[in-house]
C-alpha cells in the first residue's frame, strides 16, 4: 500500500484503457472510482472491493453524470479525473455515416467530458488540487479516412482540454493526452488484424500508470503523449 494515496476517477472504466487503469491503480493502492455503461462489467470490477466504487453511468446523460458524481463526491475529492470514455464510428465515409451514429459519438466523446468536468471539477477547483486528463488520439491531432466523426470529436477533446487549462486555478492542470496506438477492440475495428503488432492494453498499463500518475501543474495545458512505447 502506498503512503501517498490517490482519489482516482475513470470514466469508461469496464473494458480497453479504461479497465487496465482501473484496475493496476487499484493494485499500486490507490483508491478508484469508476463508471461504465455495461451493468455486468461494473459487477465484475466490484470484486475489487472497497474502498473502490464502480457504478454504471452513461456519460452522455448529464441527469445521471450528475446523480453519479453527487453520490461519490459527499466523502472525497478526486486526485486525478480520467475521462476515458469514447466510442468510434463503423468505418466508412462521411457521407455514408448516418445522423443516429454521428450523433451518439458526439454525445459520448465531447458531451459526456463535458458532463462529468461539469459535475466533478468544480470540487477539485475549489480545493485548488487535482489533475483532469481527458483522452485524445492520434487521429486528435492527425486524420484518417473512414473514421472522421472520431477524428473530429478527438480534436474537439484537444481544444475543448486545451482551453480548460487556461481556466483553472494555480495549483492544478488539465492535460489532452494521447495514448499512443494500443490493441484494443476499438482498434481492431479499424485496423483488423493489424492490431496485433501494437501493445495489449495490459503492456501499455505497464508505463501508462507511472505517465499518468507523474502528471502534475507543471504539464497544464500541453498536449502529451504517452511515453515509453
Amino acid at each position: 500500500m502506498l503512503s501517498n494515496t490517490r482519489q482516482i476517477v475513470i470514466t469508461g472504466a469496464t473494458r480497453g484503457l479504461g479497465r487496465v487503469l482501473a484496475e493496476g491503480f487499484a493494485q499500486l493502492g490507490h483508491t478508484v472510482i469508476g463508471c461504465g455503461r455495461s451493468a455486468e462489467k461494473i459487477a465484475e470490477l466490484k470484486i475489487l472491493g472497497h474502498p473502490h466504487d464502480f457504478s454504471v453511468v452513461d456519460v452522455a446523460d448529464d441527469t445521471a453524470v450528475s446523480a453519479w458524481a453527487a453520490r461519490i463526491l459527499v466523502d472525497r475529492v478526486p486526485d486525478l479525473l480520467i475521462n476515458n470514455a469514447a466510442i468510434t464510428n463503423i468505418p466508412a465515409p462521411l457521407w455514408e455515416v448516418g445522423a443516429e451514429e454521428f450523433d451518439r459519438i458526439v454525445d459520448v466523446n465531447i458531451k459526456g467530458i463535458a458532463n462529468v468536468i461539469r459535475h466533478i471539477v468544480p470540487v477539485m477547483v475549489a480545493r485548488g488540487q487535482g489533475v483532469v486528463v481527458n483522452l485524445s488520439s492520434g487521429w486528435g491531432r492527425s486524420t484518417s479516412a473512414s473514421v472522421a466523426p472520431y477524428c473530429a470529436t478527438k480534436w474537439a477533446v484537444e481544444g475543448l482540454t486545451r482551453a480548460l487549462a487556461q481556466e483553472l486555478p494555480k495549483g492544478m492542470a488539465a492535460i489532452p493526452l494521447n495514448p499512443g496506438i494500443i490493441d484494443t477492440d476499438m482498434l481492431r475495428s479499424n485496423f483488423g488484424d493489424r492490431s496485433a503488432s501494437f501493445p495489449s492494453p495490459v503492456e501499455w498499463a505497464r508505463f501508462a500508470i507511472p505517465f499518468l500518475l507523474s502528471l502534475s501543474e507543471k504539464d497544464n495545458g500541453k498536449p502529451l503523449t504517452v511515453s515509453g512505447q
